[in-house]
């Protein structure tokens, strides 16, 4: 009885692409020993998504499962969701756009076999043919998350991985309602290996991640995986609050010794405003983290499932 491989596909409206996809995996399974468990999950889409899975899974109700959420929870549950319904020895996660080369499953494979990895990630070392303001972007969040945070994340890193069952029942214990894969890949440890490539630009379908969603995503990265914002926050409330006692200290020196009125109401303005600035940016991040919290408490599922194939567990 060959080996079974997961594969986890979340879906938002990629029509278009799930063929493509299909199509290039199951050449890719021809060469490899193990048989492709496909676990699609339906992201809320409002385009045939789901009737395109529905005709795959007619055609080979034997390899292919899919999952229909009842609204749009977002990728971080979908890949949850493929996750827990994963039953392979090894379980990958791809994006069906073909932006994650179904080739470098040969070279995943053999290195866990073979070197004994837990993991086999991937990481763009290019970013041809995305907008430059978002490669700018996503270099910073790296820089920045890696100096902030004790959790380090490879820069270029996808979600695009192959993991063994062990590592796999390891990040599904990561049951929190705000999930950043990235970090709780890494966060859970276990020796990972990444493989590089050259950036593969989208052949079919149109992205649903524009750059305002990309940035909250960030945010999120940073807020759940580090509590350095909390502390610069105070940091800032320490030094402004040392400084506007030597302020006062010096005018009333002024005033007692030289009988000095302080002038300078636009200034003193222009001060409380930057000030007051900061405490609202200060309260914004409290604000972030409590959300946070919030959210956590509630203890709502990550996703609700409307549509499962017959086949599915």
């Amino acid at each position: 009885m060959s080996k079974i491989l997961s594969v986890v596909v979340p879906c938002y409206n990629e029509e278009e692409a799930i063929p493509y996809f299909y199509q290039a995996m199951e050449e890719i399974q021809t060469k490899i020993e193990y048989t492709f468990e496909y676990i699609f999950v339906n992201d809320g889409s409002s385009d045939n998504t789901l009737a395109v899975l529905r005709e795959l899974y007619q055609k080979n109700p034997e390899s292919v499962r899919f999952l229909s959420f009842s609204r749009n929870f977002g990728k971080e549950a979908g890949i949850y969701a493929g996750l827990q319904e994963a039953t392979g020895e090894l379980v990958t996660i791809m994006d069906v756009d073909l932006q994650d080369p179904p080739e470098l499953l040969i070279e995943m494979i053999t290195l866990i076999e073979q070197k004994e990895y837990d993991c086999i990630g991937s990481r763009r070392i290019s970013r041809v043919g995305e907008p430059p303001i978002r490669s700018l972007f996503a270099k910073l969040f790296y820089n920045l998350q890696n100096k902030i945070s004790d959790t380090h994340m490879v820069d270029g890193a996808r979600d695009y991985r192959l993991m063994t069952r062990q590592m796999t029942d390891a990040v599904l214990q990561m049951s929190e309602y705000n999930r950043f894969s990235k970090g709780l890949f890494e966060w859970v440890g276990f020796k990972t290996h990444y493989l590089e490539f050259e950036n593969v630009e989208r052949q079919h379908g149109q992205t649903s991640w524009s750059f305002w969603s990309l940035f909250k995503y960030s945010i999120d990265g940073i807020i759940n995986f580090s509590a350095m914002p909390l502390r610069i926050a105070t940091v800032f409330g320490s030094i402004f609050s040392v400084l506007s006692f030597i302020g006062i200290l010096f005018i009333v020196f002024r005033a007692l010794v030289n009988g000095i009125d302080t002038p300078g109401w636009a200034s003193t303005a222009c001060i409380i405003l930057f000030i007051g600035g900061i405490q609202l940016l200060a309260l914004g991040v409290i604000g972030e983290y409590i959300g946070k919290i919030f959210l956590e408490t509630k203890n709502r599922p990550l996703y609700i499932i409307k549509e499962k194939n017959p086949a599915a567990k």
